[in-house]
C-alpha cells in the first residue's frame, strides 16, 4: 500500500475494485462472482424461505433470458442460475455468477444493501512453545497450559489450505469425547472419508464454488485436490502450530530437531479449506466463516490477506464481525508487507491483527569471500558441501543472456533477480551467482541456478528488506544474506578482477539474542483504515518455524524437488497468527466466560516490549528499536495473560458506536452487521472506543496553541481478591497526559470502572501530508499485575 493518507488509500483501493471488476468481466465472458448482502427482514411473505426470495430476485432480473421476448426459444443453463453459496449465519445474502449489467440492476433492488466484487485472497506465508514458556514437559506445567487442559474443550476453526490428517501432530490418543456443543462434520471428497477425522481433527469441510467461478473446474490432481485433504502444506502447518499433538524426534531434513507441539495441544481442529492452487476467494471464505460460526468453532484461525479496505467492503470483516457477535475469537495474520509502513492488513477493530517476530533459534551459514571476509546469512541446505576450496563468485546481473539471435533474452535486472532463462550458462557454469531477491521465490533462484550449470546461490536482500533472514531449504548449495551483506559482496565482485567464494554450513544455532525482534517482513502500521486502532495488535512468533507438513509436497514446493519430509520449516505472519490462535484456544479453555474483547485485552495489556536480556525490542530491518507501529501493544506472553488483573471488554453496541464515529452510514453498518443501527450524532468519538490501547490525533494547525483530547476508559477487574490499582503515566514526546482518577478499587470479581485520560498536546510543526508519532504508556498496576497500554499521540496537519 505504500505511505498515503488513509482516505487516499481507501479511495484507492475502491478504485481497485472496480479496475478488477471490469477486468473480471472482460477476462470471463461478462460474467463474474459477485457477494449480495441482503436485509432478510424485507422478505415477502409470499416466500417461505430467503433462498426462494433470492432466486426469484435474480430470475426477474430484466438481463435475465427468462424475462425477454425470445424467452420461449431460449434454453437457460441452470448453473446461470444457482447460487455459489448462501450465507445465514455470520452474513445474510448469497453469491452468484453475474454480469456487470446485472450486478449494477441488483444493487438497485430493494432489500439488496451492496453487492461486492468477489477478490482473489492469497495466503501470508518447533521450539516456539517453548521460547513462549509453554514447555509443559517442565516438572511444573505451565499455568496456562495446566487450567485449560491444554485446550481439550476448545475448538480451533482453521480457514486454509486443509490439512494432512495422517500426520502424527493430529493423532487422537488419550484425547476425551468430541465436546457437546459440536455441530460439525467431516465432509468426504477426493481421498478424504469420514474415517480421516477423529477426537483430535473433528470437522473438515472444503469450499469451491467461487474459486471454479473464477478459475474454472477443479480437476482432479495431486496439485488441487477437491476435498479438504492439503495439497499445499499451509494449512497442514498452521493446524499444528495452532493445535499440534507432541511429536517426537521432528526435524526438517535434522533441522531444528527435538519434539514438534502446537500451541494448545489439546485442542480440537475443525479445518475448512479455502485456498487452492491459484488463492483463495472471498465468496468462498465467507461461506467458511459461516460453516465455522454455525458448526461451533471458539476460535477461528485465518492467516489469509489483501491490502486493507472499509469493513463493510471487506468479507473477513464481515464474517468475523458476526463470528465475534457469537463469542468467537478471529485471529487474523498482519501481512507480509513489511518494512513498510500502512501495509498492515486485517485491521478491523474485532480482529486480532498478529504481527510476526523472531524466536532464539537460528540456522547460519557462512560466505567466506575470497579476501578471508566472512559474511553470515542463514541456511537449511543439507545437501552435499561444496569442494574444499575457492569458486568463482559473479553477480546475477552481470551474466545475463544478453543479446542472441538477434533478439535480446534477458534484461540485467531478470538475471539479477535470477529469472528463468536470464542467466548465460556459459558465465555461470561452476560458479557461485550473487541473486538480488525479489521477482520469484528465494528457492527458485537457486533451481535456476542449477539449471544454468553454476554450483551455489547466494539470495541476498534489497531496500527496504533491510537485515531480515530467512532460512531456505535450497536445492543446491546455498544461503540468504542480508541487505547490508549483499552491498558488501557486490562491492567486492565488481571491485575484484577475479572474486572467489565458498560456503560453510553450522546447523541449528540455539539460544540466539537478541530475541524477539520483530520481523522485517511484518506488516506494519498505522491503520490505513482508522489511525485510532492501534494494528498490529501483537507480534509472536513467526520466522522459521517448524510444523508438520503433507506427503507429496516438497519443502520448497518447487517441482523439482523430489525431497519429502513430515515436518517444514516455515516463516510468515501466516506461521505468527497460529500462534495467537492457540493462545486464544488456552485462554478461552482457562476462562470459558471471556469474550473475543477480553481475550484480546489480555494478550495487548500483557504483552512485552523488551527482550530476553532486558533492552527494547528491536526491529530486524535496521536492528533499531522497534514502535508501536512495527509490534503493536509487543510480544505476547502466554503466562501473564492468564492472570492479566484488568481486561478492557467491548460489546457488539461498542463497536456499532465506533462505526458511527468514525462517519460509517447507517447503511455501511447494516451491510456490516445484519442488522439497523441508528447513529447519534456527534455523541461518540472514534478515541473513546474501548481499546487495550489509545491512539489520539491532533490537528496541527489549530490556532490554539495546545490540542487538547479528552478520553474514557473502562476496566474490568477479572481477579477474585478485592485490589487497587494506580496509575503510572509515561508521557509521549510534546504531550502531558493526566488521567482521573490514579487510584481505582476494586472490591469483586467483575466490577467495572472507568477512568478518564487527558491529553495536552504541543503544537508541533507538521508538513502537509505527514505524519508526527510519538508514543507514552499507561500502566495500572496492584503490585502484581502490571496492565499495561499504549499511548500514541499522532499530530496530522488539516484532519
Amino acid at each position: 500500500m505504500g505511505r498515503c493518507h488513509s482516505l487516499q488509500a481507501a479511495l484507492f483501493l475502491t478504485c481497485s475494485l472496480f479496475l478488477t471488476l471490469i477486468d473480471a468481466n472482460i477476462i470471463s465472458g461478462n460474467k463474474q462472482s459477485y457477494i449480495i448482502r441482503v436485509q432478510n427482514d424485507m422478505k415477502p411473505s409470499a416466500f417461505s424461505d430467503v433462498e426462494h426470495w433470492y432466486g426469484s430476485t435474480l430470475r426477474s432480473l430484466s438481463s435475465n433470458p427468462l424475462n425477454s421476448a425470445k424467452s420461449n426459444s431460449i434454453q437457460v443453463e441452470t448453473t446461470d442460475l444457482e447460487f455459489l453459496h448462501v450465507y445465514k449465519t455470520v452474513f445474510h445474502g448469497f453469491s452468484a455468477r453475474l454480469t456487470e449489467k446485472e450486478a449494477q440492476e441488483l444493487a438497485s433492488r430493494r432489500g439488496v444493501l451492496s453487492v461486492l466484487p468477489d477478490r482473489l485472497r492469497q495466503l501470508h506465508t518447533t521450539r516456539s512453545p517453548h521460547f513462549l514458556g509453554l514447555d509443559s514437559s517442565a516438572s511444573a506445567p505451565a499455568n496456562l497450559v495446566s487450567e485449560s487442559d491444554s485446550g481439550s474443550n476448545v475448538v480451533i476453526g482453521v480457514l486454509d489450505t486443509g490439512i494432512w490428517p495422517e500426520r502424527l501432530s493430529f493423532h487422537d490418543k488419550g484425547m476425551g469425547p468430541i465436546p457437546s456443543f459440536w455441530k460439525g462434520e467431516c465432509t468426504q471428497g477426493q481421498d478424504f472419508t469420514k474415517a480421516n477425522c477423529n477426537k483430535k481433527i473433528i470437522g473438515a469441510r472444503y469450499f469451491t464454488a467461487g474459486y471454479e467461478a473464477r478459475i474454472g473446474k477443479i480437476m482432479n490432481s495431486s496439485t488441487d485436490i477437491k476435498s479438504a485433504r492439503d495439497s499445499d502444506g499451509h494449512g497442514t502447518h498452521t493446524a499444528s502450530t495452532a493445535a499440534g499433538r507432541a511429536v517426537e524426534d521432528a526435524s526438517l531434513l535434522g533441522f531444528a530437531k527435538g519434539v514438534a507441539v502446537g500451541i494448545a495441544p489439546k485442542a480440537r481442529i475443525a479445518a475448512y479449506k479455502v485456498c487452492w492452487k491459484r488463492g483463495c476467494m472471498d465468496s468462498d471464505i465467507l461461506a467458511a466463516f459461516d460453516k465455522a460460526v454455525d458448526d461451533g468453532v471458539n476460535v477461528i484461525s485465518i492467516s489469509i490477506g489483501g491490502g486493507a479496505v472499509p469493513y463493510n467492503l471487506d468479507p473477513i470483516a464481515i464474517g468475523s464481525f458476526g463470528a465475534m457477535e457469537k463469542g468467537i475469537l478471529v485471529s487474523a495474520s498482519a501481512g507480509n508487507e513489511g518494512p513498510r509502513q500502512m501495509t498492515v492488513t486485517n485491521v478491523a477493530p474485532w480482529i486480532t491483527t498478529v504481527g510476526a517476530s523472531t524466536i532464539d533459534r537460528k540456522f547460519p551459514a557462512d560466505l567466506v569471500l575470497g579476501n578471508g571476509k566472512r559474511i553470515t546469512g542463514a541456511s537449511l541446505y543439507s545437501g552435499d558441501p561444496l569442494p574444499d576450496k575457492q569458486l568463482p563468485l559473479v553477480y546475477g546481473g552481470n551474466v545475463s543472456v544478453g543479446i542472441r539471435n538477434g533478439a535480446r533474452h534477458s534484461s540485467s535486472f531478470s538475471a539479477a533477480t535470477c529469472m528463468p532463462d536470464s542467466l548465460d550458462k556459459e558465465r555461470v557454469r561452476g560458479k557461485i551467482v550473487v541473486c538480488d531477491r525479489g521477482g520469484t521465490p528465494r528457492v527458485a533462484k537457486g533451481e535456476v541456478v542449477n539449471e544454468a550449470g553454476g554450483a551455489g546461490v547466494i539470495v541476498a536482500n534489497v531496500a527496504p528488506m533491510g537485515e531480515g533472514l530467512i532460512a531456505d531449504a535450497h536445492l543446491i548449495p546455498g544461503l540468504g544474506v542480508t541487505e547490508s551483506a549483499g552491498n558488501i559482496i557486490r562491492d567486492y565482485i565488481n571491485s575484484n578482477n577475479n572474486p572467489t567464494a565458498t560456503m560453510a554450513f553450522y546447523g541449528t544455532q540455539l539460544g540466539v539474542k537478541p530475541a524477539p525482534v520483530v520481523a522485517s517482513f511484518s506488516s506494519r502500521g498505522p491503520n490505513a483504515e482508522s489511525i485510532f486502532v492501534l494494528k498490529p495488535d501483537v507480534i509472536a512468533p513467526g520466522v522459521n518455524i517448524l510444523a508438520a507438513w503433507p506427503d507429496g509436497v516438497a519443502p520448497t514446493e518447487l517441482s523439482s524437488d523430489t525431497r519429502r519430509t513430515q515436518f517444514n520449516i516455515e516463516s510468515g505472519t501466516s506461521m505468527s497468527c497460529p500462534h495467537v490462535s492457540g493462545l486464544a484456544a488456552l485462554l478461552k479453555g482457562a476462562h470459558p466466560d471471556w469474550s473475543p474483547a477480553m481475550i484480546r485485552s489480555a494478550l495487548m495489556t500483557t504483552a512485552y516490549t523488551q527482550d530476553q536480556q532486558g533492552k527494547m525490542l528491536l526491529d530486524e530491518k535496521s536492528y533499531n528499536v522497534s514502535t508501536v507501529l512495527d509490534m503493536g501493544a509487543g510480544h505476547v506472553d502466554p503466562e501473564k495473560a492468564v492472570d492479566p488483573g484488568l481486561v478492557y471488554d467491548i460489546t457488539v453496541d461498542d463497536y456499532l458506536n465506533f462505526l458511527c464515529a468514525s462517519n460509517y452510514s447507517g447503511r455501511d453498518i447494516k451491510q456490516i452487521a445484519r442488522r439497523p443501527w441508528r447513529c447519534m450524532g456527534k455523541h461518540h468519538k472514534p478515541w473513546d472506543f474501548n481499546y487495550p490501547a489509545i491512539s489520539v490525533v491532533i490537528d496541527s494547525t489549530e490556532a490554539a496553541g495546545m490540542g487538547i483530547v479528552q478520553v474514557t476508559r473502562t476496566v474490568t477487574h477479572i481477579g477474585e481478591a478485592p485490589s487497587t490499582y494506580t496509575v503510572l503515566v509515561t508521557n509521549p514526546k510534546g504531550a502531558t497526559v493526566t488521567v482521573t482518577p490514579t487510584k481505582i478499587d476494586f472490591r469483586e470479581m467483575g466490577q467495572r470502572q472507568s477512568y478518564v485520560v487527558r491529553i495536552k498536546a504541543e503544537n508541533l510543526a507538521v508538513t502537509t501530508l505527514s505524519s508526527l508519532v510519538e508514543v507514552g504508556m499507561l500502566n495500572w498496576s496492584d503490585g502484581k499485575h502490571q496492565v499495561v497500554s499504549p499511548l500514541v499521540v499522532v499530530w496530522k496537519q488539516g484532519l
